[in-house]
């Protein structure tokens, strides 16, 4: 059979393929001796049907489009053996089958194109002379004072106060009913907003907590006192009829408690974690925001090598691995969803599942290219997973998953995956340039790139000629 091979786009191989007028022939043949053995025609019996009749009852051209699909799928087949391919997924025919059908000729050879998803091909740039920009995250003290206070105020006695007004770190218990402050000529609204009242309701008076201009606004407040506050709800509020709304909220102070704070002494530190002594907490902690402080800048270290890779380096992906790599971006996302106690199914409809995956076809490339290119940097410097490291890493994620089945040759190769990826960035950090910058400055500078960006496409109002 002949074969003329083409490369295409998108990691595709393009097939052109002859079957030889012989072939054709004999596919026919077999075809209408087939149809004759198996076809239900009125007044004859199975098998007996002449060639004549069976061809007027079932159409020469229904024969030729069963007998040419078969042989579509058959000669693919043998192309993609013969050429030595290794194709991914189904063929796509590239030729129309109507003109295919219309030029089917037993007597005659018959021509027609495909093409086959084969394996991503991977060009690499100047990957070992990579120029880095990161972000620099510090350990700051800071955090164990805060974290101790945290624990602190969770556990803090609460005690009734009475001889004094409400201030910042007290804790709160009101009755409160809302309703639209009225427009400027309008009169006073006295309905209440449906939805919005609470009956002994906690309030901690610490600033960020409520809506804005609300602890403030019972500071001060006596118990028993009742008060109107005028505050407007954030543009983001969940309830868009209430975004951006302002609104007058009638509060009660029905109960005022001050917070007792615990002492911080080894008794609190048994109390609130596994350690015996306050100055064993205190070294735990400040090791492990020391590690996660190393483990933030390690992050945007890699994550500027994986953006500079992009840029050097290409990977041309066939349809049939991103197609299988967006079932596992959705994948993940339902696990997520249903960890965060969210049902699935109003989301994962039959209606909504194509957009899903046409929303989720960008992050899905992104991955695969990262992936591919990380593998094949891994590939031709010849990194490898430390089995040490690999045997600890399985160890602990058998011990978390411990009271389910786990398929283990999907969980090793999970696991080989993302330790051969983390080594391989690993690797790249040692060759590369790298230049730390204080935590926020890319940051900073991205929305600055933005916001001029945006001024930029601002129409320019024209200038009167003189």
């Amino acid at each position: 059979m002949k074969v003329t091979q083409e490369k295409l786009p998108d990691s595709q191989i393009g097939l052109e393929i002859e079957i030889p007028a012989e072939t054709l022939k004999k596919a026919y043949e077999k075809k209408v001796n087939t149809l004759a053995r198996t076809a239900n025609i009125p007044g004859f019996r199975k098998g007996k049907v002449p060639r004549k009749i069976l061809l007027q009852r079932l159409g020469t051209k229904y024969v030729k489009a069963a007998t040419l699909e078969e042989l579509i799928q058959e000669s693919i087949k043998t192309a993609v053996k013969q050429e030595e391919l290794e194709a991914l997924g189904n063929y796509q025919l590239r030729s129309d089958f109507e003109e295919l059908l219309g030029k089917f000729n037993p007597e005659e050879s018959l021509t027609f194109s495909a093409a086959v998803d084969v394996p991503p091909s991977v060009e690499l740039g100047n990957y070992k002379t990579l120029s880095v920009t990161a972000e620099e995250t510090v350990y700051n003290p800071e955090q164990v004072e805060n974290w101790l206070k945290e624990r602190q105020e969770q556990q803090a006695t609460l005690v009734p106060v009475e001889d004094r007004s409400a201030q910042m770190g007290d804790v709160a218990i009101v009755d409160y009913t809302a309703r639209f402050a009225p427009e400027e000529g309008q009169e006073s609204n006295s309905e209440p907003i449906p939805g919005v009242q609470g009956t002994d309701f906690r309030v901690d008076l610490a600033e960020g907590r409520f809506i804005e201009g609300m602890v403030e606004g019972i500071v001060g407040m006596k118990p028993e006192q009742t008060k109107e506050i005028t505050v407007t709800f954030p543009e983001d509020y969940p309830r868009e009829d209430l975004a951006g709304k302002p609104s007058i909220f009638t509060i009660t102070l029905k109960e005022l408690k001050e917070k007792e704070l615990p002492e911080l002494n080894d008794d609190l530190a048994e109390e609130i974690s596994e350690f015996e002594t306050m100055a064993a907490l205190r070294e735990s902690l400040e090791k492990q925001f020391t590690e996660e402080a190393e483990e933030a800048t390690k992050k945007s270290i890699h994550d500027g090598i994986i953006a500079q890779l992009m840029e050097v380096c290409t990977a041309d992906l066939p349809d049939t691995l991103v197609q299988d790599e967006v079932t596992q971006v959705l994948t993940q996302t339902a696990m997520q969803m249903e960890q965060m106690g969210m049902d699935i199914r109003q989301l994962f409809t039959q209606e909504n599942i194509p957009k899903l995956r046409e929303n989720a076809r960008p992050e899905a490339i992104e991955r695969l290219k990262q992936s591919l290119i990380l593998k094949e940097v891994a590939k031709v410097e010849a990194i490898e997973v430390d089995k040490g490291v690999f045997e600890e890493r399985i160890n602990k994620i058998k011990e978390q998953l411990s009271d389910r089945e786990i398929d283990l040759d999907k969980l090793n190769q999970m696991v080989t995956d993302e330790l051969l990826v983390e080594a391989t960035l690993d690797w790249l950090q040692e060759q590369a340039t790298v230049e730390l910058v204080p935590e926020g400055t890319l940051k900073k500078e991205e929305k600055e790139v933005e916001e001029s960006s945006a001024d930029s496409d601002q129409p320019v109002a024209a200038t009167p000629e003189g």
